[in-house]
């Protein structure tokens, strides 16, 4: 069971929030803090495995605290109403291992909390290795992508997005669907995802005779 502390300074919000956490499987909330020094008080007490930071906080921003939990064993996330770029750059370049503006959709939040917990399972301790880290961070930002489309797998949808990462040469959705044992039509559909998500570019490729063919390369 993964715990997390809650940082609002409204008291509703922050019970929001705190509702939307409960409902995903294996997260508790230890606390809710509605000031940066209640904040930092929970996370000495309690040391949450992550914490859900607002930035408009009536004693300190919550920059200001993530950039001080940044030597914590806990991860934060930014939940807040500020959107300014440099606000974002800040919050990163502190530490943060998301950020989610106000307002949101639970499912939104829902998303990016349990990539966050496959995230964690996946980092542990010890020693990583180069693929062991891209694959965490690879989950860790899985939850900030569109909702698969209604009749979609992310099965499928996972496969056919490693399959273009690990090519080194373009592939067309007929080489795909080769490769991976699925129709081309599916495979179309997967990549075009892909192309619209903005992770993979699609050219046209120029044959012998025939009509030119759609290819795929991971954007990099």
């Amino acid at each position: 069971m993964r715990s997390v502390l809650v940082v609002d300074d409204d008291f509703r919000v922050a019970s929001v929030h705190a509702s939307y956490v409960s409902e995903v499987d294996g997260l508790e909330v230890v606390a809710v803090a509605h000031t940066a020094v209640d904040a930092l008080r929970a996370v000495t007490e309690l040391q949450p495995d992550l914490v859900l930071l607002d930035n408009y906080l009536p004693d300190q921003p919550g920059l200001e605290l993530c950039a001080q939990l940044a030597g914590e064993s806990c991860d934060v996330m930014m939940i807040t109403a500020d959107g300014a770029a440099e606000s974002v750059h800040a919050a990163l370049s502190a530490g943060a291992v998301n950020y989610v503006v106000k307002p949101f959709r639970a499912e939104q939040l829902t998303r990016r909390l349990k990539a966050w917990q496959r995230y964690r399972g996946r980092v542990g301790h010890g020693l990583l290795d180069q693929d062991q880290i891209d694959t965490a961070m690879r989950a860790l930002h899985e939850g900030d992508r569109p909702q698969m489309p209604k009749g979609q797998s992310p099965v499928t949808a996972s496969l056919v997005r490693d399959a273009l990462e690990a090519s080194d040469e373009p592939l067309s959705a007929a080489d795909l669907g080769t490769t991976l044992g699925i129709a081309r039509a599916t495979a179309q559909r997967y990549l075009a995802g892909l192309v619209d998500e903005g992770v993979a570019v699609m050219r046209l490729r120029y044959g012998g005779t025939g009509r030119p063919e759609h290819e795929y390369e991971w954007r990099r």
